[in-house]
């Protein structure tokens, strides 16, 4: 798997790439190639055993123009100060596609959380939301859960900043738990978005979603819930995985099953379907099927592997799974890729149903905010296809940022320069 690219340059020359076929000035584009603030902090922590660990941790707000900072905060060992930079980048343009009213924002701490107990976890992020204290706020930035965090680290965010405070501000964090505020929808909202791109997709090429074979690489929050909704349509899922491996079942996987067992025993690749045989995840990657997800982490496909991809769409479920090699390789084999500030932005997009019904005090049954999303969805994603038919792009990523950036710049343009 690749690991070469660094994300932030990818960003980078994705916003390059788009602001060629923009009538836009160029000092702007830079503007928006670059963070406007990063926090980097150095968490010192009380283990169970009394002995202390230093952990570090960072915050980009990368632009607000539209709204205030919006983003998650992951905990993985591989978080770095660039990864944070790109990721709150990539959500400046997603926030701006779907055309939610927020900038973008990211956070991060370098750690493997399954090496931790749930107290440790808690006075790390306890420790973390101290430091994040002054730049946070339901009006300012307004972090959310991702890679290996979820309702629980965001309802010790939010419980640190309003005792800090205090205050009441369920809206400073979404993604929280019911009890504490959050909506209806939101865990399974990103695997709901990869869904609903995968079918817009297939009714674009003049296909039918229910007809497809699907291989999905990652299977955690987003890669299992989108197989389960793809396979609700009738696509069959015929290959999943996770850091273990891969497994692969040309008849189609029980996905329900596999996630059950993989809660059971940590791994995708101890399900023992009947015709289930185990595979590496490039093996995967480069399957003959019709839909291919990648839904782990970036950098997941480089211009080796995507030489070998024989997949005929592709709908990133993860941030930044491919390399700008990769993109360029994809492009000139015709493979059709929906891009990740498109298909994963379901989660954030629920994340701002939540801070609107934080805001009113007033929330809404599940079924409204489903229907909510797909809308915003399907919205977005025909305005993508328009611009990509009526400019003559040569991808859909470039497409999308093309209607991102104009947004994000008239945003800017309209509130002028100051001092």
């Amino acid at each position: 798997m690749a690991s070469e690219a660094n994300p932030f340059e990818s960003l980078q020359e994705q916003i390059d790439d788009a602001a060629t076929y923009l009538d836009v000035r160029s000092d702007l584009v830079e503007r928006l190639k670059r963070p406007e603030r990063v926090l980097e902090a150095n968490l010192s922590v009380e283990m169970d055993d009394g002995t202390i660990e230093h952990f570090k941790s960072f915050r980009s707000q990368f632009n607000g123009d539209r709204g205030p900072y919006k983003g998650g905060i992951r905990y993985h060992p591989g978080v770095t100060r660039d990864e944070v930079k790109a990721l709150s980048g990539w959500m400046v343009y997603k926030c701006a596609l779907v055309d939610i009213p927020y900038g973008g924002g990211k956070g991060g701490i370098a750690v493997d959380p399954s090496k931790y107990s749930a107290g440790e976890l808690e006075r790390l992020t306890r420790s973390f939301a101290t430091e994040l204290r002054p730049l946070i706020g339901p009006n300012v930035d307004i972090p959310a859960p991702d890679v290996n965090t979820g309702q629980r680290e965001m309802d010790w965010i939010k419980d640190t900043y309003e005792t800090l405070e205090n205050t009441n501000a369920p809206g400073t964090v979404t993604g929280k738990s019911l009890s504490a505020g959050g909506s209806a929808g939101r865990v399974r909202a990103t695997g709901r978005s990869t869904m609903l791109t995968a079918r817009e997709a297939f009714e674009y090429r003049g296909q039918d979603i229910a007809d497809a074979t699907v291989a999905i690489q990652g299977y955690g929050n987003a890669g299992s819930v989108a197989a389960e909704l793809l396979e609700d349509q009738g696509a069959s899922i015929v290959a999943v995985s996770d850091s273990s491996g891969a497994i692969y079942d040309p008849t189609g996987l029980d996905t329900r099953a596999v996630k059950s067992d993989k809660r059971k025993t940590g791994s995708v690749i101890e399900y023992e379907g009947a015709e289930t045989e185990v595979r590496s995840n490039r093996e995967l990657l480069t399957l003959d099927v019709d839909v291919l997800i990648p839904a782990a982490l970036e950098n997941a496909i480089d211009g080796s592997i995507a030489s070998d991809v024989r997949a005929n769409v592709i709908v990133e479920a993860a941030n930044g799974p491919l390399t700008p090699e990769a993109d360029a390789v994809l492009t000139n084999r015709d493979v059709a890729v929906f891009p990740d500030v498109l298909a994963n932005a379901g989660g954030v997009t629920v994340s701002y149903f939540e801070w609107v019904q934080n805001r009113q005090q007033f929330y809404w049954a599940e079924s409204r905010v489903k229907e909510e999303l797909e809308t915003i969805i399907t919205n977005a994603f025909d305005d993508l296809v328009e611009t990509y038919e009526s400019r003559d792009l040569p991808n859909f990523r470039t497409a999308a940022y093309a209607v991102a950036i104009e947004r994000v710049i008239k945003a800017y343009d309209r509130q002028g320069t100051w001092p």
